[in-house]
């Protein structure tokens, strides 16, 4: 639990890494997406090879860890485009119906069976996010939609986590995707530049502190990940899932820090109501999943 809570504490400081060098550094979005899963890669690579050799990055399933890494750099790519324009905490506040998609797509998908109280609660954490949506929206525009886009797509790549199963170790999943990531990141980033779009420029870091500071998202990426992973393997989903909303609360305090954005009352409205929405969901599961085991 302790770890579970210090990852979920660290992991903000990744898109404030981001939000810092769009706005102060003025590298573009897309870049930072790229640079992103290379220093994950450039990090977890060495010890990967280190500890297994050459045979470690030869997945079971490479197709689905590529794509894995991809729909991952995409999430990430929206993300962080939202991160460049519109304050931290509204954004992981309207990324936090990822669970209200995932659960809904169980049931479209995969038969999961999903009663009427968290079909409530699903529709009540949309409301939630269309309460922080809504002031932004008058700002932002089309904007604001972003973290829904990502939480759809990284919705989509726990549906592949789930298919990938214990297939492949987690660093060589963790490494995969920093290969998937890159390509995908490499693709779209020539792409975007090749329209002119300046969320898509190219550029390198125009100071040391520009570089370090890429260094450590992509520290941030492949370290803080696999230390999640092992969390979930100490300890039951349903003790460690509650600890992801202290996400909110990191992001909030960077946000004040760093950039002087702070929820306005409406807002913690709404983020009020997504929170308690997500945890009666994850309450309902497991009293589903004690029933069904008795």
């Amino acid at each position: 639990m302790a770890l579970m809570a210090g990852c979920m504490l660290v992991l903000p400081l990744m898109d404030a890494i981001a939000k810092y060098m769009a706005v102060y550094e003025g590298m573009s979005p897309g870049q930072i997406t790229f640079y992103r899963f290379f220093f994950q890669l450039a990090c977890t690579l060495p010890i990967l090879l280190a500890l297994n050799g050459l045979s470690a990055i030869k997945a079971r399933r490479p197709g689905l860890n590529l794509l894995r890494g991809a729909l991952h750099g995409a999430a990430s790519l929206m993300f962080f485009i939202a991160v460049k324009y519109m304050p931290l905490a509204d954004v992981f506040a309207i990324y936090f119906v990822e669970p209200f998609i995932l659960t809904a797509m169980s049931a479209a998908f995969l038969g999961d069976r999903v009663g009427w109280r968290r079909w409530l609660a699903i529709i009540i954490g949309f409301g939630g996010a269309m309460i922080v949506i809504q002031p932004s929206w008058e700002v932002f525009g089309l904007t604001s939609l972003l973290p829904i886009a990502c939480a759809f797509l990284f919705a989509l790549y726990m549906f592949l986590n789930r298919a990938i199963g214990d297939a492949d170790s987690p660093m060589t999943m963790q490494t995969m995707a920093g290969f998937g990531g890159t390509l995908f990141m490499g693709v779209a980033l020539l792409a975007g530049a090749g329209i002119g779009d300046a969320d898509f420029a190219i550029s390198l870091p125009t100071s040391w502190l520009g570089l370090v500071l890429l260094v450590l998202l992509g520290s941030i990426s492949g370290y803080i990940h696999l230390l999640v992973v092992r969390a979930f393997r100490m300890a039951p989903l349903s003790v460690l899932a509650p600890f992801q909303y202290f996400e909110i609360i990191a992001a909030t305090v960077l946000g004040y820090a760093l950039f002087g954005d702070f929820p306005t009352f409406s807002k913690w409205i709404g983020i009020a109501i997504i929170v308690l929405s997500g945890l009666f969901i994850l309450w309902r599961e497991q009293k589903r999943a004690r029933i069904s085991a008795t």
